[in-house]
């Protein structure tokens, strides 16, 4: 799959641990979740893999042309105990794609299921595939 299509454009996938512009409050590490995209001819679907996510701890912001998704994580250690080895590293998420005048930016839908989140963003109508009929003349 391309890095870029016509309508969204990724930035940076291969960094694991995310930097952004502003410092950030919470004592954690921002992972950048790795995502798969999948065009049809009226809409793209975004989804990334955000592991602890809930639906009450991700926020979606649109500003610009610009979708920020940031995902927040608490570690969970049982009452009563302390970590004392980890091999998994617990962090916050975030990614920031460029949406071009293509999406139908009013119309995005967010869904988020075991820590996959999935984003359908429908193209405008103008931008939608036609097919043309060709009649015999």
């Amino acid at each position: 799959m391309s890095e870029e299509t016509n309508e969204i454009q990724i930035n940076d996938t291969e960094k694991q641990v995310a930097e952004t512009e502003a410092e950030r409050t919470r004592d954690q590490p921002a992972f950048v979740p790795r995502v798969d995209i999948y065009e049809t001819d009226d809409a793209i679907t975004v989804v990334a893999d955000m592991p602890g996510v809930t639906e009450d701890s991700v926020d979606i912001v649109l500003e610009k042309g610009v979708l920020t998704i940031n995902g927040y994580v608490d570690p969970e250690v049982p009452e009563g105990y302390s970590l004392a080895h980890a091999e998994y590293r617990i962090g916050d998420f975030v990614r920031s794609f460029s949406l071009s005048n293509e999406i139908d930016q009013s119309a995005i839908e967010a869904t988020l299921k075991d820590g996959v989140l999935r984003l359908k963003m429908n193209k405008v109508t103008e931008a939608q595939t036609k097919k043309i009929a060709v009649k015999a003349g």
